[in-house]
Order: C-alpha cells, then sequence, then structure tokens
C-alpha cells in the first residue's frame, strides 16, 4: 500500500506544479508524427489543455470541424483532398471563450515543427 499511496501523492505534487505553471505560459502546438507535407493527415500537439481546435484553410470563410481530440492534447484531421495553406487555427481554453489566430501554418511543415500562437493561457 505505501508504493501505491506515494503514487498518488507524487501525482497531487505533479498536478499542482502543473496547474501553477500554466498562468501566463504561450499556447504553441508542434506538428506530430504521422502529418503528411500537403495535410491530409494533420496532427497537431498542444502544450497546454486547449479544447474544440479547428482549422481554416486558405481563402475558406468557415472552419472545419473541430479536430479529434484525444487525452494527451493531441488532435488529427483527416481530409481526402490536400488542404490549401497556409491554415488557420481555432480552439478554445477552459473559462476563456475561443482564440482565432490568421495563417499560422506555412505550407510543407514536417513533424516537430512548433508554430507559437501568441496567445497566453490564463487558465
Amino acid at each position: 500500500m505505501a508504493s501505491s499511496s506515494s503514487f498518488l501523492l507524487a501525482m497531487a505534487a505533479l498536478a499542482a506544479l502543473f496547474a501553477v505553471g500554466l498562468c501566463g505560459n504561450t499556447v504553441t502546438l508542434t506538428v506530430g508524427k504521422g502529418t503528411t507535407s500537403t495535410y491530409t493527415h494533420l496532427v497537431l500537439v498542444a502544450n497546454l489543455p486547449i479544447h474544440e481546435l479547428a482549422i481554416r484553410e486558405k481563402g475558406a470563410a468557415e472552419f472545419l470541424d473541430d479536430m479529434k481530440e484525444s487525452p494527451a492534447m493531441t488532435f488529427t484531421q483527416d481530409s481526402k483532398a490536400p488542404l490549401k495553406a497556409p491554415l488557420s487555427v481555432r480552439f478554445s481554453v477552459k473559462g476563456g471563450g475561443y482564440r482565432n489566430r490568421d495563417e499560422i501554418f506555412p505550407a510543407g511543415l514536417k513533424p516537430g515543427s512548433v508554430i507559437k500562437t501568441d496567445i497566453k493561457f490564463e487558465g
């Protein structure tokens, strides 16, 4: 039992550090493994807890449906046709509404590329 108690205590400490560390940080999106150069399969990994991430193609009036979200702040989008870059993003932050950034993803980003949104997380 001591090991499970130690584990729970460690998890609680990490959660507290994580919560304190979030305030004032800038949201970044990293292009994930498996992303194709034409964005027919796009994987984005957020550094902070955002939700309802959606992308908009160049020249489009509307955002596509929200990207599929997995528990590890990873979002995926599959498209039958190549997406027209540069792509814009929209996402929500808890208690803070939606945030948009226009044309921040240029064409042909490779996995591991980091995009800075310049949006501060005030969670």
